[in-house]
């Protein structure tokens, strides 16, 4: 009890430099990889600010298309979001859409619902099979792309054949239109169509490729003419970039959940983690006989052991173990010392009386109180117990 009397000045809890050398190596990890992604979005951002985008100077951009139109007086707008590329369409506009297939299957339509008799001009570029459909009816888009980039007109649409050979290989459309161009083919099928609406005088020309329309390619084979013809036919042009934060227009049955949007199998896959889990739980916690105890590697003195317990009782606050462990450990002493078996040293009936009469003068209920009674209130009384009990034992062995 001495030892745990002094227990502030060695106390468990871990100092401010111990918690530091623990977590040093967690920092350090996380600084990297916060630095990390602060030089990889620096370098993302510097060297790409936007695929088809007619503000864009990037080999990927389309700056250089948009600079052309201007200088034959063709007005370029960029929108983001479908309003405004809804607002926008008219007989004296062109409509290019720069990546159909960002757009839901709600918004699909309605884009589609806007242009349909508005009879300027629609330009789907590298439309798939889950929008070509809805923003061309009666035009499909085949799995299986062209093999060759560059390809020649082989149709008698005035702007292709004045373009000639241009790098619209990509996708492969066919269409049921029987008055539709078709135009690059590859492999027999087209990769420009042109589809005149059935009111007159609009239509939607539908590119399988975006090379014609980026600063990298566009002065490659008769790519500036195609792109000029089909984007110049009229004075304004709206440059339609779909975003995915764009969720205005959506339907909604075209809103999904979280569990929606998570993979098929995802349950099952979630199911054998669990299952997985819990048998290497099993094989860790397993237990094939009675427990052997072992020898320590190393020998540890009786004080370490006794400051080990004793911090461990401080901190749960159990005094009642505490002074229990003291008295039991005072009565397996001195039981022996008054000529009462070690069988009987916690009885009070057999201990307190040969006890009382070696001492000659303290009663039995002083001794009762002292080896049997109730739990100390506090730490001071606790240390009170413990000195009298190690002064009744040294009274005991005294001649």
């Amino acid at each position: 009890m001495t030892t745990e009397a002094t227990l502030p000045a060695t106390s468990a809890s871990p100092t401010a430099r111990q918690v530091l050398t623990r977590t040093r190596g967690i920092a350090l990890a996380l600084v990297v990889l916060l630095a990390a992604a602060v030089v990889i979005a620096l370098v993302r951002s510097q060297t790409k600010h936007g695929a088809l985008d007619p503000r864009s100077a990037d080999p990927a951009g389309s700056h250089a298309v948009a600079a052309l139109l201007t200088g034959h007086g063709v007005d370029t707008r960029v929108v983001t979001t479908l309003d405004a590329a809804r607002a926008a369409t008219g007989p004296d506009t062109t409509l290019l859409v720069a990546a159909p297939d960002l757009l839901t299957p709600g918004q699909q339509r309605q884009l589609r619902t806007a242009t349909a008799d508005s009879g300027g001009r629609t330009v789907l570029v590298a439309a798939g099979s889950s929008s070509v459909g809805r923003l061309a009816p009666g035009v499909t888009a085949d799995p299986v792309t062209s093999a060759d980039s560059t390809l020649d007109p082989d149709c008698a649409l005035p702007a292709a054949r004045r373009a000639g050979s241009a790098d619209t290989g990509g996708i492969r459309y066919t269409t049921t239109h029987l008055d539709a161009d078709q135009c690059y083919p590859g492999n027999r099928l087209a990769t420009l169509i042109r589809v005149p609406d059935a009111t007159g005088g609009g239509d939607t020309v539908v590119l399988g490729a975006p090379d014609i329309l980026v600063n990298d390619r566009l002065d490659e084979q008769g790519n500036a003419s195609l792109a000029l013809q089909l984007l110049g036919s009229r004075p304004h042009l709206v440059w339609y970039l779909p975003s995915l934060s764009d969720s205005a227009a959506t339907e909604p049955g075209d809103q999904k959940s979280l569990v929606d949007l998570l993979p098929s199998g995802w349950l099952w896959g979630t199911l054998q983690l669990f299952v997985a889990a819990a048998l290497a739980a099993l094989w860790r916690a397993r237990r094939l006989g009675p427990l052997v105890p072992e020898k320590l590697p190393v020998a540890i003195r009786a004080s370490e052991t006794a400051e080990g317990r004793a911090r461990l009782y401080r901190k749960a606050n159990a005094r009642d173990r505490a002074a229990a462990a003291l008295r039991s450990t005072t009565r397996t002493r001195i039981a022996p010392l008054v000529g009462v078996p070690a069988s009987q040293a916690h009885t009070p009936e057999a201990l307190l009386p040969a006890l009382s009469a070696r001492l000659h003068g303290d009663g039995q209920q002083a001794l009762h109180t002292l080896l049997f009674g109730a739990t100390p209130s506090d730490d001071a009384a606790l240390i009170t117990l413990a000195d009298r009990l190690d002064a009744l034992e040294r009274e005991v062995r005294r001649p």
